[in-house]
């Protein structure tokens, strides 16, 4: 933990405009493409300072007002703290700060969910579409989302592999990636016909929500975090590709099908879109991952590994996906 140096830390000023005490200390907890983030000690407690790396003002703000909406209406959403004059979003020498409540508890993976705890999940979801849907403005529907085209991703699945098969020296990830490629070029060439037409249903999301945006006090969820990506997007896209993030097994890609049963039965006892629109939802997300190679592009062509530990298991998963199609679309549909 870093003591702020009187006079000197535009942070440590910044918190003068909260009734949080003085600044005793700056700990960086995080790093993202959208945002850092610090744990701050004051005299009065400890608090989340978020730094937004690219997003504009009125984003910021619009985030923050609908998640105090969602917490006025139980959805344990976390709207920022305000400021002495009312702000939530603060601008110090031209960078853009919010301040949280810090809250204790840990992050949990859908293999440690029982049934109850995939139902409470699910349900938590759907409340958090619905609250959304009641209390934002209307979404035009349906809003213009084409399909990834096909000869497109054989293009970039191309290059990625004479990349790879160009290097000259090669690692164990290479070696994964160049049979998933070979294997993926062939259902990309099997199913190229398949590109779903059907437009989704729109709605506000939260736009990342996943296990590391969850925290769990007590067995049950206590915090959704980081809420950059909040927009007007198909929520029962989002439905379908939570349960994928939260019930693929990490080392074969298979998901689990029985607690994305009681994910999905929850989630539409709450926000039930009908089995068109998630039969739709479904179809979408298996053909935007066929066609998806955002993390070896990451890896090879960005230089960057931060999700190369998820790249087994996803690759895997649009596999297996493939050939259990139906078994799966009955687990969201039926």
């Amino acid at each position: 933990m870093h003591a702020p140096r009187a006079g000197r830390s535009p942070l440590a000023a910044m918190l003068g405009c909260y009734r949080v005490g003085e600044a005793v200390g700056f700990r960086p907890v995080c790093e993202g493409l959208l945002n850092r983030g610090y744990e701050v000690r004051t005299t009065e407690g400890r608090w989340f300072l978020k730094h937004y790396l690219d997003q504009a003002p009125q984003n910021i703000v619009f985030q923050h007002r609908a998640t105090a909406r969602l917490r006025a209406r139980g959805i344990p959403a976390l709207p920022p703290l305000a400021a002495r004059d009312g702000a939530t979003a603060r601008c110090v020498r031209g960078r853009w700060f919010a301040l949280f409540p810090w809250v204790e508890g840990r992050h949990r993976s859908g293999a440690e969910l029982d049934d109850g705890e995939c139902r409470e999940l699910g349900a938590l979801l759907g409340g958090v579409h619905a609250t959304l849907r009641r209390t934002l403005p209307p979404v035009q529907q349906p809003l213009f989302a084409p399909a990834a085209d096909a000869g497109h991703s054989i293009a970039v699945a191309n290059r990625l592999l004479a990349g790879i098969r160009a290097r000259r020296v090669r690692e164990p990830f290479d070696e994964l990636a160049e049979h998933r490629l070979i294997e993926r070029l062939r259902m990309l060439r099997r199913f190229a016909h398949a590109a779903p037409t059907a437009a989704p249903r729109q709605g506000y999301v939260h736009g990342d929500f996943h296990p590391l945006n969850l925290l769990y006090a007590d067995g049950s969820p206590a915090a959704i975090i980081d809420w950059d990506r909040l927009a007007a997007l198909p929520d029962t896209e989002e439905m379908v590709r939570a349960a994928l993030l939260f019930f693929t097994a990490p080392g074969t890609g298979t998901l689990d099908l029985a607690r994305v049963r009681a994910f999905v039965h929850a989630y539409r006892a709450v926000s039930d879109p009908g089995p068109a629109d998630l039969t739709t939802a479904v179809r979408r997300l298996w053909w935007e991952r066929l066609n998806d190679f955002w993390m070896l592009t990451r890896h090879y062509v960005e230089r960057d590994h931060r999700s190369d530990p998820l790249f087994p298991a996803s690759a895997a998963l649009i596999v297996w996906w493939t050939r259990h199609h139906e078994e799966v679309r009955d687990a969201f549909v039926q």
